[in-house]
């Protein structure tokens, strides 16, 4: 596992983290099953606090790409099921929302995709 944190990036470490380990798991340069370093090995790898990478990998945790296995350790999850189901449910609920709000279809998709345009420059 190759992770980089540059300390000048305008985006904090935990989520310099999970954006890289999320893409390499997700494109499948960390296998489904690998096993991550664990919190404190890798935050003195990185040379960031060791809470830092603990909510990273929370984190990855709660969106699908990884499972912790109590003491065993973190392992890299079938992601790309996880992933789709959790994308689907994020854009219903983006979709009711601004339904709600009397958006018309194309104002909404509109914003989606501004919104999805600036995260995706944003790395």
């Amino acid at each position: 596992m190759t992770v980089r944190i540059d300390p000048h990036s305008s985006a904090p470490p935990y989520e310099q983290l999970c954006a890289q380990v999320s893409e390499q798991a997700r494109g499948g340069t960390l296998p489904v099953g690998y096993r991550l370093p664990t919190v404190r090995a890798l935050a003195a790898e990185l040379g960031v606090a060791a809470g830092t990478v603990a909510k990273a990998y929370r984190t990855l945790e709660a969106d699908g790409v990884v499972e912790t296995r109590g003491r065993q350790g973190t392992f890299v999850a079938p992601a790309r099921a996880a992933a789709a189901r959790e994308a689907a449910a994020a854009a219903e609920t983006y979709a009711r929302r601004v339904r709600r709000l009397g958006l018309d279809r194309d104002a909404a998709l509109a914003a989606a995709t501004d919104a999805v345009r600036a995260a995706y420059q944003a790395d």
